[in-house]
Formats: structure tokens, C-alpha cells, sequence
């Protein structure tokens, strides 16, 4: 009881004095709280990542009872070996824990020890690297919808250590899309619009009931689309196309950098300086640019690819270096504040990719320590209070720019107690995919 009263006291506390800020929870709960989101809850774990096995930049999503895998890799740079263990659990559409046992949803045991590993060779840093496929002999989802994995130490699933998300799919239905520009005129210019239609299936009786979409553009759940409803059904066919409803601001193509190789100063890096014990990589400085003319370059959507030139085992190979970003800015902004964003961030919004005013330079700078490779990063403004990113202020937005988006069905009846997730898509605003 009085813990539960400290909390509630710390968290008006830190709402009205602003040491919360943007943050979706404070760092009070990073080691004692479960977030069903892509969270890390400990400094020393770096680089997580979550992929078709054997396609390093593909979406976390597979086939039910398929040959599907999703590979789980992170690094620990502690080194040394830990007792790290894993378990899945099932989700509603919206991200929050279903209402369904264990046994519910998957064949085999709740907790799975990970047994693979790798030390670093020939870095500066040293870690240790993690690794463990799904689904496998231990462990299989019985049923379709989404699914935190979440590991943690010594069989102990409150001492957690890291949290992905990830989907499985029945495919019940067809889905039939085509990304847009804009139909409104005020949103003409800088915002795409997504437009589907899905082909019912047999049980589905009341598809404005029964049935949930979600939208998602490049995997950033912060603004994703919910709660849309077909604007018709004709020949069994769900129809959904609006005007502004299905909307999400086209943005620009990713701002990027490669760190593959110190000996290199590739484009957008300024310097490369060795500073015992690491090296320090210094961006060019960016600057806002919502105002630009759209100018088209090759990107992967905000994902980042590890990556290093000299070495046989970009695992373990690849060193860990320091990263500082500068976006000039004549002045702070208010109520609200500005995050590097990007797939190395796990899209949220948090202390650890915060930028801090610099007043001398009349910029905003922030280092990371990152494994090497290839990064796209964007500059997102929060404003107070808010759990949703704007990129549009700094990066502008632009009706032409490529994006991937992600279609999501899910069926609910009053007979299952679940969101099936039957049909997913994934459409791109220039590609055919």
C-alpha cells in the first residue's frame, strides 16, 4: 500500500515539475515494469533485434504453422555469460495482454533458456552476443495475433532484460491496396493516403463489429490508424476508402549515416576521431528542412543494418562506437521536446535518445554509444504530455515520399476470447511489393 501511494506521489510529482516530460512512462519503472512495447530496461544491453530468420531488414511478422522463423539477437556488453531466458506472450490488437492461459496460445514450455551465444573478437568493446530462433522444438504459438517475446535473467521473469513485439498470421481473407496521394486539397502536398479492400470470409458475420484494422507506416507504432470501419460492403467485400481517415503524412526520405569503417569518412560524417577507448563518429550538422523541395534518395524506412567492412562476423565483429548528433536550432523549443528516432530506437520516445539544447552552439546534440553499420534516422518532436511523434515540423513532409505501410485485420467474435489476426499486407507508396 505504500509503495503503491509513493508511486502515484512521485508520478504527479514528476508530471508537474516536467521531470517526466514526453516520456510514456517514467524511468522510475524501467526495471520493475513490464511495457508491451520494443523496450530495453538495462544500460548494459545494446542492439536488439527481431527478423525473418535470414533476412536481416525484414518486418517481425510470419505465418502460423509454418516454416516461418523469427530470429531474436542483442548484445551484452557486460561480456562474460548470464543466464538469460525467454518466454511469449499474447496480446490483443492493441497491445495489451489477452485474457487467455498460457496453454491457450502455445504448445510447449512458458520458459526457454538461450543457449546460443558469441564473444566480440577483435573489438575495442567487448560483449557478448545473444541468439535463439522462434519458433523452435521448445516452443510454438498455437494461435494467430500479436505476441511480446521477453527476456529476462536467472528463470526470473521480473528481472527483465529486454522486450520485443512481433506478429503471426492466419491468412482468412485477401487484402487488395494501393498507397495515394492525398484526396483532400489542404493535404495534397505533403500526405499519402491508403486505400484497401478486403474479401470477407465466410464467418464473418459483422464485419463493423467483428473486424479491427490497424495501420502502420515503417513499423512506428506511435501513429499508427485504429478503429476504422468499411465505408461499404458490396459482394462480400469490405471497402475502405475515405478522404482523410486513412491518412498519415508522407515525411522525407530518411536522414542516414554509415559507420562501417573507422578508417572511412563516409557521407554525412564530419569527423572520426579515436578517443581511448573508442572511437567518436561526429554527424555534419542537420539542419530543419520542412520547407525543402521533396529530393528523392535511396533509404530502408527508418531501419538500420549492423554491419562492419573488415571482418568475417559482422556479429561479433563489429565494434561498438560513439555517435553524436547536431541539429542546429536558434532556439529551444517549448512544450515539448526533440528524440533522435529511428529501428535502433525502437521507435519510442525516452531519456536515452533525448537531445539537450546546447545555447552556445544554438543546437540540439545527442551521442549514443552504436554497433556498427548502416542507420536512417529522423529528428521527431514530442510535445508534453503526448505519446505521439511529430517528424513533420523538423523533417517536413511530402505527398512523393517512399514509405512502407503495413495493413493489419483482426477478428473478434463473442466465441473466442482473442484477436485473430487474419490478413496482413504490406503496401508501399512507390513499390509493388
Amino acid at each position: 500500500m505504500y509503495r503503491f501511494v509513493f508511486i502515484v506521489l512521485f508520478v504527479l510529482y514528476a508530471c508537474k515539475s516536467g521531470i517526466a516530460q514526453s516520456d510514456t512512462v517514467p524511468d522510475y519503472f524501467d526495471n520493475n515494469f513490464l511495457r508491451y512495447t520494443n523496450h530495453i530496461y538495462r544500460e548494459n544491453i545494446k542492439t536488439p533485434e527481431l527478423f525473418r530468420e535470414g533476412a536481416e531488414l525484414t518486418y517481425p511478422v510470419i505465418e502460423l504453422n509454418s516454416s516461418d522463423k523469427l530470429k531474436l539477437c542483442f548484445d551484452d556488453l557486460d561480456s562474460g555469460t548470464r543466464n538469460y531466458w525467454y518466454r511469449l506472450i499474447h496480446c490483443d490488437a492493441g497491445w495489451q495482454p489477452s485474457d487467455l492461459n498460457y496453454s491457450d496460445y502455445m504448445d510447449g514450455f512458458e520458459y526457454n533458456k538461450i543457449y546460443d551465444y558469441k564473444f566480440s573478437f577483435n573489438t575495442f568493446c567487448k560483449y557478448t552476443h545473444y541468439f535463439v530462433s522462434v519458433p523452435n522444438e521448445d516452443v510454438r504459438p498455437k494461435i494467430s495475433g500479436n505476441y511480446i517475446i521477453e527476456v529476462f535473467e536467472d528463470y526470473n521473469p521480473d528481472n527483465i532484460v529486454l522486450t520485443r513485439r512481433f506478429s503471426v498470421v492466419e491468412y482468412k481473407l485477401g487484402i487488395d491496396a494501393e498507397v495515394k496521394r492525398a484526396t483532400l486539397i489542404d493535404l495534397k502536398k505533403s500526405h499519402q493516403e491508403i486505400d484497401f479492400n478486403v474479401r470477407k470470409d465466410a464467418s464473418i458475420t459483422d464485419p463493423y463489429g467483428e473486424i479491427k484494422v490497424v495501420l502502420v507506416q515503417n513499423n512506428r507504432w506511435d501513429n499508427a490508424v485504429s478503429g476504422l470501419k468499411p465505408s461499404l460492403i458490396k459482394d462480400q467485400t469490405l471497402i475502405y476508402d475515405f478522404d482523410e481517415d486513412n491518412n498519415f503524412p508522407g515525411g522525407s526520405e530518411y536522414r542516414h549515416f554509415n559507420t562501417n569503417n573507422v578508417r572511412f569518412q563516409s557521407e554525412h560524417i564530419k569527423s572520426i576521431i579515436y578517443e581511448d577507448p573508442y572511437y567518436h563518429y561526429y554527424l555534419e550538422n542537420d539542419n530543419r528542412r520542412p520547407y525543402k523541395i521533396y529530393s528523392y534518395h535511396e533509404d530502408i524506412n527508418g531501419k538500420f543494418m549492423v554491419d562492419v567492412e573488415q571482418g568475417d562476423d559482422k556479429d561479433i565483429e563489429a565494434d561498438y562506437v560513439y555517435v553524436t548528433f547536431n541539429l542546429s536550432y536558434d532556439a529551444p523549443v517549448v512544450n515539448g521536446n526533440i528524440y533522435v528516432s529511428g529501428a535502433f530506437t525502437g521507435w519510442n520516445f525516452g531519456n536515452e535518445n533525448r537531445m539537450k539544447y546546447k545555447f552556445e552552439e544554438k543546437a540540439y546534440q545527442l551521442t549514443l554509444f552504436l554497433k556498427q553499420g548502416y542507420y536512417n534516422y529522423e529528428y521527431v518532436f514530442v510535445k508534453d504530455g503526448s505519446t505521439k511523434g511529430d517528424n513533420t515540423i523538423i523533417e517536413g513532409s511530402h505527398y512523393e515520399t517512399e514509405n512502407d505501410y503495413f495493413i493489419y485485420i483482426y477478428f473478434h467474435d463473442i466465441n473466442i476470447r482473442y484477436d485473430k489476426l487474419i490478413g496482413f499486407k504490406v503496401v508501399n507508396s512507390l513499390k509493388k511489393l
